[in-house]
């Protein structure tokens, strides 16, 4: 159940999302979002934010992808680039991205998958060395999403440890115009107006004040990021989902064939009832994994994420696919605008991790099971 608060917050974001409607031009909606105070309502309120949490922002998210018009980039800048800067950058850092970052005038992206990683992050291989004060960054990321846009990207690299002389995550962050930092558009099938890229760095050369947070905290700092990509995620496809559904209940209310609504059968009414639960079920989860996750239980907010994300993307893709049949070949049209979300409902299946790699991690984390790799 949603607070007071929440409820309120719900219901602007639905009114400013229904002002702007489905649309592929998302500059205009993003400002106003910023302007409004939407984009940082998670992150704390002495650096301009809302001094929420990832609850509200997940929110901000449902509500906008429930209009037709869900912004990728929450996701990424706020979600996973505030909440880190926010929970381990320096105070300079704070100071100069935060407020930016909450009001919309500045975008952060975030790089983190590698063309031979996949969902390995144990293999990543862009690696960060010493320089004296300075850092040397050299790799390759792809599937970044929105670095046309963005004023940096906090790119996940791997320094070596002095002591132990293994490799351990850190995070910097990168200037787009740095000298060696360049980007190569992925020509995709998937229609979103945010792009996917794919960077190389090379030699790119940092100041010192580039890395974020302790370069000896590792995966604690990662997974700081990594929890509220999968519940923002989750909250994207959930949007989504009831997008597509509220398009298919419209349709079966007026749709009439023979004597009644085609919404009357029960072979229509049925399937839909079954979206409708388990897109229910699924925010549960969602809300579950955030209120851990913004209590301060990164475990406990690991697990719940997971199992969000999983949950989201499999209801997602069943009210897409049921609105889309329900429609017949309306569904089909540009004019009903449920035909691209065929291919962008799969996102939340496969990424920022596939739902295999959900289903290992239940079985070893959870249930107790062995590995197989």
């Amino acid at each position: 159940m949603d607070t007071e608060d929440h409820a309120s917050l719900r219901e602007a974001v639905a009114a400013l999302g229904k002002r702007h409607g489905r649309t592929a031009d998302t500059t205009q909606l993003w400002a106003d979002a910023g302007k409004l105070g939407y984009l940082g309502v998670n992150l704390p309120e002495e650096h301009g934010g809302g001094g929420g949490g990832i609850s509200e922002l997940s929110i901000v998210l449902e509500e906008l992808g429930a209009a037709g018009c869900p912004l990728l980039m929450l996701v990424v800048s706020p979600a996973i680039c505030g909440t880190v800067i926010a929970r381990f950058g320096t105070a300079a850092q704070k100071q100069h991205w935060l407020p930016a970052l909450a009001d919309g005038s500045r975008l952060m992206a975030f790089g983190i998958t590698e063309p031979d990683a996949g969902s390995n992050s144990h293999r990543i291989t862009t690696t960060a060395r010493k320089d004296g004060d300075d850092w040397i960054l050299t790799g390759r990321k792809v599937f970044i999403s929105g670095v046309d846009l963005a004023d940096a990207t906090l790119i996940v690299g791997r320094t070596e440890d002095a002591r132990t002389g293994r490799l351990k995550p850190c995070l910097f962050i990168v200037p787009r115009d740095a000298p060696g930092f360049t980007r190569r558009p992925i020509d995709m099938e998937l229609t979103a107006a945010e792009k996917q890229f794919e960077l190389t760095l090379d030699d790119v050369r940092l100041p010192a004040d580039a890395l974020v947070g302790d370069e000896d905290a590792g995966l604690l700092q990662l997974f700081a990021g990594l929890n509220p990509e999968r519940i923002m995620t989750a909250a994207f496809a959930i949007g989504m989902g009831r997008y597509a559904l509220a398009k298919a209940v419209e349709y079966a209310r007026d749709r009439q064939v023979w004597d009644t609504p085609i919404g009357a059968h029960q072979a229509i009414a049925h399937p839909l009832a079954q979206a409708h639960i388990d897109l229910e079920l699924a925010r549960l989860m969602m809300q579950k994994a955030a209120r851990l996750y913004d209590a301060g239980d990164d475990m406990g907010a690991g697990e719940a994420a997971n199992m969000a994300k999983y949950a989201a993307g499999e209801a997602c893709v069943k009210a897409v696919d049921q609105a889309v049949h329900t429609l017949g070949g309306n569904g089909l049209t540009r004019e009903f605008g449920l035909a691209s979300l065929i291919t962008a409902a799969r996102v939340a299946r496969i990424a920022p991790v596939s739902r295999e790699m959900i289903l290992n991690y239940v079985s070893h984390q959870t249930l107790g099971l062995p590995k197989s790799y």
